[in-house]
Formats: C-alpha cells, sequence, structure tokens
C-alpha cells in the first residue's frame, strides 16, 4: 500500500500513516453501507482534515472508492477476495450501478429484517435522482413498490402481523389505505410490484423479489411518472432488467460471490 505523511506529521512517521489508513479500511470494511468522510473521522476519531488525506491516499491506490454518497472498498483491497460485508456492498453495488446505467433510474435494494422492512442502499446520479423517502419505512413501506413487493413475498401470517403492527398511512391521494384492497393487490402477483404516486407525487417504481436462504428482500427503480412512457422503455423492459439484477444480487447475497 502507498501512503503519505498526513497533515502535521513529521518525516519519519510512517508507521503513524499505516496506522491512520488501517484504521480507516477496518471502519469502512466493518460498515454496511458506504460512508461520508465526516462518519468516518467521527468513527475513527481522527480530524476531518487527516481523513480526508488518508481517504485521497487510499483512493489513488483503489483500496477505496469514492462513491457519490460514500467510501466503499475499492478493488485493491485483498479482502474482496474473501467474504464479508464489505465484500458484499461492493459487489452488489457494481450490479446496482450496471442496472441503474442500463435503464437510466435510480435503483433501491431493501429488504425484510426483524419484522421491519429496511433500505439498504440506493444508488442514483443527479440526472436520475431518486426518491426523497421522507416518510420512514416504519409508517411509509406499504406505499412503495419494493415495501409491497417484500410483503408479497412473505408467509401470509407474517404478512398479515406486518399489516396489523403498520396502519396503512395515507401517503398521498393514491395510497391505497384499505386492508383488502392491499392484500388483494399482494396477491395477484408475487414477482412484480408497482406503485404509482402511492410513495410520492410524481413517480412511478417497480420493484422485484431479492431472495436467498437467509434474505427476503426487494430491488427496485423509481421514474418520473411523465417520462416513462416518453422514454420508449415499457414496463415489461424494466421488470425484464429488474429480474435479470435481482437474480445476480441473490447470487452474490446468498453466497458471497457473484459467479462460479
Amino acid at each position: 500500500m502507498h501512503t503519505m505523511a498526513t497533515e502535521g506529521e513529521k518525516p519519519g512517521t510512517l508507521l503513524t500513516s499505516v496506522g491512520r489508513a488501517l484504521t480507516v479500511l477496518d471502519c469502512i470494511g466493518s460498515a454496511s453501507r458506504p460512508l461520508s468522510a465526516k462518519s468516518i473521522a467521527r468513527a475513527t476519531g481522527q480530524s476531518l482534515g487527516t481523513t480526508y488525506n488518508v481517504l485521497r491516499t487510499l483512493a489513488h491506490s483503489n483500496y477505496v472508492v469514492a462513491e457519490r454518497d460514500g467510501f466503499v472498498l475499492g478493488p485493491a483491497h485483498p479482502a474482496l477476495a474473501a467474504g464479508s460485508q464489505a465484500v458484499t456492498l461492493a459487489r452488489s453495488r457494481g450490479i446496482m450501478n450496471g442496472l441503474r446505467d442500463e435503464v437510466r433510474a435510480a435503483i433501491y435494494l431493501s429488504r425484510f429484517t426483524d419484522g421491519e422492512i429496511e433500505v439498504v442502499d440506493i444508488v442514483d446520479t443527479p440526472l436520475t435522482p431518486r426518491v426523497d423517502l421522507w416518510v420512514g419505512m416504519q409508517d411509509g413501506a406499504h406505499a412503495t413498490a419494493f415495501g409491497k413487493q417484500i410483503l408479497a413475498s412473505l408467509d401470509a401470517n407474517i404478512r398479515l402481523d406486518y399489516i396489523a403492527r403498520h396502519p396503512l398511512a395515507e401517503l398521498t391521494p393514491y395510497t391505497i389505505r384499505s386492508p383488502r384492497e392491499f392484500l388483494r393487490e399482494l396477491e395477484q402477483n408475487s414477482t412484480t410490484m408497482m406503485d404509482h404516486q402511492e410513495y410520492a407525487l410524481g413517480f412511478t417504481c417497480i420493484a422485484v423479489p431479492v431472495s436467498t436462504s437467509s434474505w427476503i428482500g426487494a430491488l427496485a427503480l423509481s421514474v418520473p411518472s411523465g417520462e416513462r412512457d416518453a422514454s420508449g422503455t415499457s414496463r415489461a423492459e424494466y421488470a425484464k432488467a429488474l429480474h435479470e439484477a435481482a437474480g445476480q444480487l441473490s447470487l452474490v447475497l446468498g453466497t458471497g460471490h457473484d459467479g462460479p
């Protein structure tokens, strides 16, 4: 690994630089989501200036990669040769980034854990912005395509328990509020779910299942409602691209690698 002395260090303090670099790498490697420089500085107890210097050095050597919303381990890091949470994040991000570029839409990965639906990761660009998740998933998952997809994948009793614990709050005039109507939609199609401006006005979302022996989740995309037809991409084409990427993600999440 190439290192440089950080701000305020005297010549000959290479070990200090290495120690700081390893601390930052451990911090990023133990995270389940990309971390900002400020988050890394807080977690490691280093100054923000020092943290930026260390990250710049690690990024130059490809030990870390700067994503739009934070840092993840890069291809030069030896941990990518073994299974770990950071490896899963890095490889799943690669699949999500590829899907985002293919369909030109923001991409969301979510899962069901401890009785709740949570967003695991989001990738987007300034040209394909994400939906503002203005209502937390505990109160708003029922109005999202990925929330409905996860609920459709659950055992019927677990699904009913979730709905009993989470009232179907009206987030927009299009949100389904009737439990009977909501359950009917979940039962009609368990492989592709949609929300038409049910969570946020102006956005249409599509989701498909991502599942392994230990993971119940969903992969979704969002597009401005007025642009879906104008883009020339049909609903079926979006769903096909999502299913292909979801299959790759299932391998990564289930086995820790993206191929045999």
